[in-house]
């Protein structure tokens, strides 16, 4: 069976897109898929250095799209990961090197060796945005629990359902349960109420997210020894069907809130 792509993105930047396609696609090659990760943010390069792979990089995805390698030699295998593979963004050109055709070309290619193929979308609605839409097979939307960010993606919904595309699923990234408590950040059924659209994973506000980027090892690695570790492998169980609960967060009221916009299958 062909693979699926799937593209992540976000209506702004610094919600923590990067982050989730790295550790969705460490959690996802754990359970014994075989992944690719392509960084379609060409002229800044990111997700290589939170893969730890940025000293290993000799071709790219322009390289690929101009022929200059071919598609396999520019990918990039995981040091612990082996079924983990990255195509790297080229640093020293802009996004319209990059058209929607190039990318369902690489995509149509990847499908036929790998089970899964993740899309880290630059963030807007520009060119970028475009030519990460046209492949994919299904969309994930990562959100920080606060009205500006949940706006934007509000936006990014629009867009994705005037292109006919499936509906996008829902992330929530760096919830802080004491913040909602006392009304300084918005709570998970607010984001989904306002959004209307399924919710497919819940990532704790969590320290440790900076240092392991930092040593470029997702905390996916780590499990259950993280809070947003073991959520992104929750995330990672829901995306390839299993049913995995949601656990409480210890923010008030939000689960009996929350059963209203969930869909049964993703609860």
């Amino acid at each position: 069976m062909a693979g699926r792509v799937v593209t992540i993105t976000s209506g702004k930047g610094g919600v923590g897109k990067t982050t989730l396609t790295a550790n969705l696609g460490a959690a996802l090659a754990m359970r014994g898929q075989r992944v690719v990760v392509i960084d379609a943010d060409v002229g800044l390069r990111n997700l290589d250095v939170m893969l730890g792979l940025e000293n290993r990089i000799v071709y790219d995805l322009v390289d690929v799209i101009e022929g200059r390698c071919r598609l396999r030699q520019g990918l990039v295998r995981h040091k612990q990961l082996p079924e983990l593979y990255l195509l790297p963004a080229a640093q020293t050109r802009d996004k319209s090197a990059v058209q929607p055709e190039d990318m369902v070309r690489i995509c149509d290619e990847l499908r036929g060796d790998h089970d899964i193929v993740l899309i880290d979308s630059p963030a807007g609605i520009e060119q970028g945005f475009r030519y990460a839409m046209e492949p994919a097979d299904e969309i994930i939307i990562v959100t920080n629990p606060e009205v500006s960010a949940a706006r934007d993606a509000d936006r990014v919904i629009g867009l994705i359902e005037a292109e006919e595309k499936s509906p996008a699923r829902l992330v929530i990234n760096r919830l802080e349960p004491s913040m909602v408590s006392k009304g300084h950040m918005l709570g998970v059924a607010d984001v989904v109420e306002l959004l209307a659209i399924d919710l497919i994973g819940v990532v704790p506000e969590d320290s440790n997210a900076l240092i392991a980027a930092n040593r470029g090892q997702p905390l996916a690695l780590s499990n259950n020894r993280s809070r947003a570790g073991h959520a992104f492998h929750n995330i990672a169980g829901r995306l390839l069907g299993e049913e995995v609960p949601f656990e409480p967060l210890r923010e008030p009221r939000v689960f009996e809130r929350l059963l209203r916009f969930v869909s049964p299958e993703r609860s």
